[in-house]
């Protein structure tokens, strides 16, 4: 992964997946994305020189915590995260943090969390306490629940970094696909309305995103929040007409309107 510069942390997405061949690369790169949430400088971050960025690399940082498998008798790694770490993790998650403005959970073998604690992160993933962002680091993200997966922003180590405008525009994408599978016509007018302002650099990205997203449900490497495979496919389609419209400048707002005529079926 690329080095991490976020002038504004507070866009920063509360879940990430790092996945990398190698299990040190994920977590390395998990450790800086960290840094970056939790760095006290007024510029450019993580920026590696302030008590937190220092902190975060010493690993003695309070609110950077790293959940780990734990080891038997003879100090070998067991095989899996189970439930109760998870549970644990949970528990702490809702106190608030000791040192900065947010506290930050490095799972360092999140594919190894058995299918429980796989289930018990996705509670936390769906309704994550404020102020509290969570990272998993995998050699293998197929290993994840589609369900898991579907509620993180998911980068591959060693391509191109995380940065504050990608996962704004993966979020709204989300909230795109999450506003037309809830079937209601006043909710996907809601989500078109609030975003017809962006620029057209912002509108372009979120259209990326949710083709992007579109692709991963439909090829199953995401969990499809019910809208099933018919309706994906149209939606893609509208999503490539939408991207079309914007190459040739046509306006943010009649793009907009236009996901808010069609995006549901017509009945």
């Amino acid at each position: 992964m690329a080095e991490l510069h976020i002038a504004d942390a507070r866009r920063l997405s509360h879940a990430y997946i790092l996945a990398a061949p190698e299990r040190s690369e994920a977590v390395s790169a998990a450790r800086r994305l960290a840094a970056a949430a939790v760095c006290s400088s007024t510029g450019a971050r993580p920026c590696g020189t302030c008590r937190d960025c220092r902190k975060v690399s010493e690993g003695i940082h309070p609110d950077v915590i790293s959940v780990r498998r734990l080891t038997d008798d003879k100090g070998r790694a067991k095989k899996e995260i189970t439930v109760d770490q998870v549970r644990e993790m949970a528990a702490d998650s809702v106190v608030l943090p000791n040192e900065a403005a947010r506290k930050v959970y490095i799972i360092e073998d999140a594919d190894l969390m058995n299918p429980q604690a796989q289930n018990a992160a996705l509670k936390l993933l769906e309704e994550p306490p404020a102020g509290v962002m969570f990272i998993l680091c995998a050699e293998n993200a197929q290993l994840l629940l589609p369900t898991v997966r579907s509620r993180c922003a998911e980068q591959n180590v060693g391509t191109s970094p995380v940065s504050a405008e990608d996962s704004e525009s993966m979020a709204l994408a989300l909230g795109y696909f999450k506003a037309a599978a809830s079937g209601s016509a006043a909710r996907v007018c809601a989500f078109c309305f609030a975003n017809e302002g962006l620029d057209t650099r912002a509108a372009a990205d979120f259209i990326d995103s949710a083709i992007d997203l579109a692709g991963d449900m439909l090829c199953a490497r995401r969990d499809d929040l019910g809208l099933g495979r018919e309706r994906l496919v149209r939606l893609y389609e509208l999503l490539r007409q939408c991207e079309a419209y914007l190459k040739v400048n046509t306006g943010v707002k009649h793009v907009f309107g236009l996901l808010a005529v069609d995006s549901l079926p017509r009945r």
